[in-house]
């Protein structure tokens, strides 16, 4: 199943504003007219506000409900305050918390948005409010319908947010696949992490995220994958300095979901990062996840 909502495309952002909120509602429009169009499903419920707060600050998260941050907190969550980035947030949450509740009966699912790994236990950063996996892994060790959650992140940039509310759980294993000379400049401590170097191109990169993988599942055996399939891994991307070709961002996602299928490991999947000014070349890129889950869809049969 694949989880969407028009709210993560409707922020009214500043002209030239670097992050492009349209990518998801011409995303959505490519999966419509594909193959995959009957997995699609429309959700627009808001997560419960007690499940944001099983790790972040609570003050935090009621200043940002509020729109009581102070400037600087606002500048640096990187979006303007505004009543729709609020909605926008809370439907996200729910949508990654219900991908990772659908793939734990149905073996897999995405969130057409999520990935919001820098979000801070009480501060937004780097175009992330709250912490869509985080928040999902705490609730479902909460429950306990799991005993333990691999949160498996390949976005360039590394998961600072997700290492830091996290480290306190070991039933929530954080691993991190990142350029090392990218933002943040100050890296949190992951249960493993694999800083790459500037420029690093597909065989290397393809290579680190199969040893990861397989030695993240290995060590920690987990319940369920949590992945966050950046595309700004691209050699295209304009915040990422790795040089990862169009294919080399569809072999790493056929690695990681047919390592799970194989293993009948369930997987919720985060769109993650993803920054081209060209449009059309960004939901391209996007778009080799869905590539590769048709074909493990097809190799399942």
């Amino acid at each position: 199943m694949i989880f969407y909502s028009s709210s993560y495309s409707n922020l009214d952002l500043p002209e030239r504003h670097r992050f492009p909120i349209e990518k998801y509602r011409t995303l959505y429009e490519t999966l419509l007219a594909s193959e995959l169009a009957p997995l699609l499903r429309l959700r627009d419920d808001p997560i419960d506000v007690s499940k944001i707060k099983l790790c972040h600050q609570s003050d935090y998260v009621d200043a940002f409900l509020a729109g009581c941050l102070d400037p600087t907190a606002v500048k640096k969550m990187g979006f303007p305050w505004s009543p729709e980035l609020v909605n926008r947030t809370l439907i996200s949450l729910e949508n990654a918390r219900q991908s990772a509740l659908y793939a734990l009966n149905h073996n897999w699912a995405v969130n057409l948005s999520g990935g919001y790994h820098h979000a801070l236990p009480a501060a937004g950063a780097g175009f992330c409010i709250f912490n869509d996996f985080a928040v999902v892994a705490h609730d479902l060790i909460h429950q306990e319908l799991v005993d333990r959650v691999l949160i498996f992140d390949c976005d360039v940039h590394q998961g600072d947010g997700t290492a830091l509310l996290c480290e306190h759980n070991p039933s929530i294993i954080t691993c991190s696949i990142h350029c090392e000379q990218n933002f943040p400049r100050s890296k949190a401590q992951s249960d493993l992490d694999f800083p790459l170097p500037i420029g690093t191109n597909d065989t290397p990169y393809l290579n680190t995220v199969h040893e990861a993988l397989d030695l993240a599942i290995r060590l920690y055996q987990p319940d369920i994958v949590l992945y966050n399939a950046g595309a700004d891994i691209s050699t295209h991307d304009e915040l990422g300095l790795l040089k990862v070709s169009l294919q080399g961002v569809k072999d790493r996602d056929n690695i990681v979901l047919s390592r799970c299928f194989e293993a009948s490991l369930p997987i919720a999947i985060a769109l993650g990062g993803g920054y081209q000014r060209n449009t059309e070349r960004l939901n391209k890129t996007h778009n080799q996840l869905f590539n590769a889950l048709l074909d493990n869809l097809i190799n399942l049969v």
